[in-house]
C-alpha cells in the first residue's frame, strides 16, 4: 500500500474485524429468528431495525461532541465497543421479540458511544491524501470480519440443520456463544493497540446537538444522507425478501458471504479511488447503483436474482461506505471532527426508524391498512436514492 500506515489504522482495523465475525455471524439471523421462530411480521422486524439505531443516534452525536470538547477518541471507542460486547449473550435467552429490541438497543448505544470518536481518531491518525485509503481499509477489515463470521454460521447451520428452510431456536443460540469470543478479543486489540492522539479541544461549553460553526457544504451533504438513508431500510428486508423467493437459510448465509466478498475486495480500491478522483464522484456512482440494485430487488421473480443482486450491492457498499466517512472529515477541521461524524451517524440513525418502519408497513401494512407487497419498499428505496443523488450534486461542491 505504499507507505507504511499508522499503528491507529491497524488497531482500528484489526478490531473492526473481530468485532464483525461476532456481530455479522449473529445479527444476520436475527431477522430470521424474528420471523421463524418467534413468529413476528415485518413491521415489527422494521419497528425492532428503527428504534435499535434510532434511539441510540443521540449518544452519537453526544460522544462525537464530547471527544472534540477532552481532545481524546480512545477511551469512548472501547467503552463503546466493550458495551456492544457485553450485550449480545443475551440474546441466547431471547423468548420474545422484547428482548431482541433490548439486545438491538444496548448493543447500538455501543455503537453509538463509539462511532464518531473512532471515525475521528481515524480521520487524525492519516494524512489528507492518504485518508479515503486509510477508510478503505477500515471497511474492509470490518467486511472481511462480516465474511469469516457469515463463514463461520454457515457452518454451524450446515452442521446442525442443513437443508432446512427455516431457522432453529437451537442453531442460533448455537451462533450466540460462538459470537462472544472474537467481540472480546475485538476489545483487547483496541485497548493495547491503539493510541490517542494530539487533538484540539473544542470550544463547546459542553456537547449538543447543533450545525451552527459547520461548514455549509458540510449541512448540505447531511441532508441529501438523510434523504437517501429515508429510502434505505435494514437489511434485514433484503434478507427476508430472498427467503420470500424460495432461498433456504443456508442459501441466503451464501448469499451474504458473496455480498461480503465483494465488499471486502472493492473497499480499499474504492478508497484510494476517491482520493484521486474525488469523494463527491465516487458517492454519488454508489447512490446511483444503489438505485438501479433497488429496482432490480422490486422485480427479481426468484431467490437466484435476488443472490445476483445482493452481490452487486456489496460494489454500492463498497463505494460509498469508507469514501463518505472520508468526506466528512474533508469538509471539516479537525477540532470539530467529532462532533461532524456525530451529526452524520446520528442523521443517518434518525433516518433509519422512519424508513425501516415505511418498508415494513409497505410491504405487510398495519392494522387495517394493507400492504402493497414485497416489491414496494425496494421501489421506494430506489426512487429517494436517485434524489439524493441529484441533491448531492448540485449542493456539495
Amino acid at each position: 500500500m505504499g507507505q507504511r500506515l499508522p499503528r491507529n489504522v491497524w488497531a482500528l482495523s484489526i478490531t473492526s474485524f473481530l468485532t464483525d465475525i461476532s456481530s455479522e455471524m449473529l445479527f444476520n439471523l436475527l431477522p430470521l429468528f424474528l420471523a421463524n421462530v418467534l413468529g413476528v411480521g415485518t413491521a415489527v422486524v422494521g419497528l425492532i431495525e428503527g428504534v435499535a439505531e434510532t434511539t441510540a443516534s443521540l449518544l452519537k452525536v453526544y460522544s462525537g461532541a464530547l471527544s472534540d470538547r477532552l481532545g481524546k477518541r480512545k477511551t469512548l471507542t472501547v467503552l463503546g465497543y466493550g458495551l456492544s460486547t457485553l450485550v449480545k449473550p443475551f440474546l441466547y435467552f431471547a423468548s420474545s421479540w422484547g428482548w431482541v429490541l433490548g439486545v438491538r438497543f444496548s448493543d447500538r448505544v455501543g455503537k453509538g458511544i463509539r462511532s464518531a470518536p473512532r471515525d475521528a481518531l481515524l480521520a487524525g491518525s492519516i494524512p489528507p491524501d492518504r485518508r479515503g485509503l486509510a477508510f478503505g481499509l477500515h471497511r474492509a477489515a470490518d467486511t472481511a470480519g462480516a465474511f469469516t463470521g457469515l463463514g463461520i454460521a454457515a457452518l454451524i447451520i450446515w452442521a446442525t440443520q442443513a437443508g432446512s428452510a427455516q431457522l432453529t431456536r437451537q442453531t442460533f443460540q448455537i451462533v450466540v456463544l460462538a459470537s462472544v469470543i472474537p467481540a472480546a478479543l475485538g476489545v483487547l486489540v483496541l485497548a493495547l493497540g491503539a493510541r490517542e492522539i494530539a487533538s484540539p479541544t473544542g470550544e463547546t461549553a459542553a456537547p449538543r446537538l447543533t450545525l451552527s460553526g459547520l461548514d455549509r457544504r458540510f449541512r448540505a451533504f447531511l441532508v441529501a444522507v438523510v434523504l437517501f438513508t429515508l429510502g434505505n431500510s435494514a437489511d434485514a428486508f433484503i434478507i427476508l425478501r430472498a427467503q420470500e423467493r424460495g432461498l433456504s437459510v443456508l442459501q441466503v448465509m451464501g448469499m451474504l458471504l458473496t455480498f461480503n466478498a465483494v465488499y471486502t475486495l472493492l473497499s480499499i480500491p474504492a478508497g484510494s479511488l476517491s482520493d484521486r478522483v474525488g469523494r463527491r464522484r465516487v458517492l454519488l456512482a454508489g447512490w446511483l447503483l444503489y438505485g438501479l440494485v433497488y429496482l432490480g430487488f422490486a422485480a427479481a421473480r426468484s431467490g437466484v436474482q435476488i443472490w445476483l443482486l445482493y452481490a452487486v450491492y456489496g460494489v454500492y457498499y463498497a463505494l460509498t461506505e469508507g469514501t463518505a466517512r472520508a468526506l466528512v472529515a474533508d469538509l471539516v477541521p479537525q477540532a470539530q471532527r467529532g462532533t461532524a461524524y456525530g451529526l452524520f451517524h446520528a442523521g443517518v440513525g434518525f433516518a433509519a426508524l422512519p424508513a425501516s418502519l415505511i418498508a415494513g408497513v409497505l410491504w405487510q401494512g398495519v392494522g387495517r391498512w394493507a400492504g402493497f407487497g414485497p416489491a414496494a419498499p425496494f421501489f421506494f428505496g430506489a426512487a429517494l436514492a436517485l434524489l439524493a443523488g441529484r441533491l448531492l450534486w448540485g449542493w456539495v461542491k
